[in-house]
This record gives C-alpha cells, sequence and structure tokens, in this order.
C-alpha cells in the first residue's frame, strides 16, 4: 500500500471511530467498558414483600453483567431513614435509583434534588409531583377497585368494614383507598374507617384486635399493605372470630396465602413485586445505555391478580418458580 493510501485508509478510521463514539449515552457506562453501572434499589420498609422484589433485581443483574445492584431496605420504614439511605447512595456516585417513596408529598423537594444528580424513578408507590423519570409497579386506584370488587363479593349483603394501613401519606395507599371507595359507592358496604400502625406490626395487629372489640358487628377487615393480612388474620383467629368475619388484603405474604387457601381470607390482590424489580433495573441500565424508550411515557404499569382459594396453588408455583425455590 502505497503512503497516501495509508493514510487514507488512517484517515477513514479514525472518523468511523469518531462517529461510533458519537452513538454513546454519556449517562453512564457502556457495555463492554469494563465499568458497571451502579443501580440501587430502595423499599419503603422491610415487609417479605421485598424479598420477591430482590429476587427480580437480582434476575436482571445476571442477565446484565454491566449492571451491579445495590438493594436498601429502610428498617424503621420511616421516610428521615429512607431520605438517609437516597444521600448515602448519592454519596457514593450511584448511576439510577429506583425508591418507593414513603411520604411523596414532603419528600418531593429532595427527590427533585436526587433527581438532579442521577437518575431517579419510583417504583410500587409514585411520587408524581417530583422530577422521577418514570413510575413501575401497579395502578393502584385500578388495584383498589380490584379489591372493592373482592369485598362486594364477600358481602352480598353488605355490611360495615374497617381498613388497615401503615400509613396513608404513600400515594399507594391513598390510591387503594380511593379506588376501594369509587368501587363500593352505591353499595351497601359501610367504611368505618382506616387505622395506620407506621409498619409496626404488633401496632397493626393491635388494630384489628381494638376494632373487634369496638365494632363487634364489622363484617369484614381489609388490609392496604403486605403485612396487613397476616396481622388481620391473627387478630381474628385469636379473637375465635375465624371464618366470621370476611378479610380482604394485598399481596402475597406466605400467612397471607395460606389463609386464602384455609379459606379464613376471602382474597387478596396481588400485585407483582418480582417484575417492579426486574423491570427497573432493566429499563434504567437501558435508558443509561441510550435506549430512551425504556422509559418513555413516564408509567410502567404492572398488572395485579385477583387470588382467592381455587387460585393459590397455581399461584405459589409461579411464585416459588421465580425465587428458585
Amino acid at each position: 500500500m502505497k503512503c497516501n493510501q495509508l493514510q487514507s485508509a488512517f484517515a477513514a478510521l479514525c472518523v468511523g471511530l469518531i462517529v461510533a463514539g458519537c452513538g454513546q449515552n454519556d449517562a453512564g457506562p457502556s457495555p463492554g467498558t469494563g465499568k458497571k453501572l451502579k443501580l440501587a434499589f430502595v423499599s419503603n420498609n422491610a415487609s417479605s414483600f421485598w424479598t420477591i422484589a430482590r429476587a427480580g433485581t437480582a434476575d436482571a443483574a445476571k442477565e446484565l453483567p454491566n449492571v451491579q445492584v445495590d438493594f436498601r431496605i429502610p428498617s424503621s420504614g420511616g421516610a428521615a431513614e429512607q431520605q438517609q439511605i437516597l444521600d448515602d447512595l448519592l454519596a457514593k456516585g450511584i448511576d439510577g435509583i429506583a425508591v418507593s417513596p414513603i411520604d411523596p408529598a414532603n419528600q418531593t423537594d429532595f427527590l427533585n434534588k436526587v433527581a438532579g444528580q442521577t437518575l431517579l424513578i419510583c417504583h410500587d408507590s409514585d411520587a408524581p409531583a417530583s422530577k422521577r423519570v418514570c413510575y413501575i409497579g401497579t395502578d393502584n386506584i385500578a388495584a383498589g377497585v380490584e379489591a372493592g370488587k373482592l369485598i362486594k363479593e364477600a358481602l352480598p349483603n353488605g355490611g360495615k368494614i374497617m381498613l388497615f394501613v401503615g400509613t396513608l401519606d404513600a400515594q399507594n395507599a391513598k390510591d387503594r383507598f380511593a379506588g376501594i371507595k369509587q368501587e363500593l359507592t352505591g353499595s351497601k358496604v359501610e367504611i368505618l374507617d382506616v387505622r395506620t400502625d407506621e409498619t409496626d406490626r404488633a401496632r397493626a395487629q393491635k388494630n384489628v384486635e381494638d376494632t373487634l372489640v369496638k365494632y363487634p358487628d364489622v363484617a369484614g377487615l381489609v388490609g392496604l399493605w403486605s403485612y396487613n393480612g397476616p396481622a388481620i388474620l391473627n387478630a381474628v383467629k385469636n379473637g375465635g372470630k375465624g371464618g366470621q368475619v370476611k378479610i380482604v388484603c394485598f399481596d402475597e405474604e406466605d400467612d397471607t396465602l395460606a389463609g386464602v387457601a384455609d379459606g379464613l381470607i376471602f382474597g387478596t390482590v396481588v400485585q407483582q413485586p418480582y417484575e417492579f424489580g426486574k423491570q427497573a433495573i432493566t429499563r434504567m441500565a437501558k435508558h443509561l445505555g441510550g435506549d430512551k424508550e425504556a422509559l418513555a411515557g413516564g408509567k410502567q404499569i404492572v398488572p395485579t391478580l385477583s387470588i382467592k382459594k381455587d387460585g393459590v396453588a397455581e399461584f405459589k408455583a409461579r411464585l416459588n418458580k421465580q425465587l428458585g425455590k
């Protein structure tokens, strides 16, 4: 090859490399660079519900060799501890965070600060007024409507019900309550009130025990968060009212599914926390790699399922497969 031909070939190669380089996204490390994307998944409490989400994040990390996942759980279920976790992640130079905000109304300014320093998305419970890029999780109003349908089916003649949840500050709790009220409008079911427990399981069960004493004619008990189902079930059994008071709840804790299988819980609306975890990590990685469609639209809804006695075995088999059991 002549000298001028060699120079032309070298110039063409350089142009090609420059063009290829323009296709890379500056938001985070690219596949094949040897540097891993550091992505975090932060829950809102220490419920075993998050074990399923963790399995989803782990499977995503296996499929994405350039991703390292930091899974964080605020043990107290308090907003202050959650914010400390987020601050710690920022200090460590995290590339993206998926969080279930505990108190979105009062955390908005802080979440905006986080969004200004890294990719921020919400999962499980949204913070729609914040600058988060996307929400991945349940349509909680629709989930509340599904719970309302179960309540009406369990109480065809109506009756008084009490609702239980960790806190009504969380958007998912507000939305589920709104969906239930929407579905029960015009029915003979009367909502007495909502009792909160700040994610304290002992207090959650005590709330149910107090309700059974104060309202001996209560016909139904409804748990909006995952641990509320087992708390209601334990209180009802201890009070000798198993099978007498109808129970409707959310999620798939072992005791909840056992209660549904035994007929002591009428039904539970299950989310798909495995998908929360897997999609959050996968979509953040794709977004940071340049695929802006991965988090497009601001919401990625994961559908719910209503599980009654006849559906428990099939659902458990699917869940065990996700958990590698």
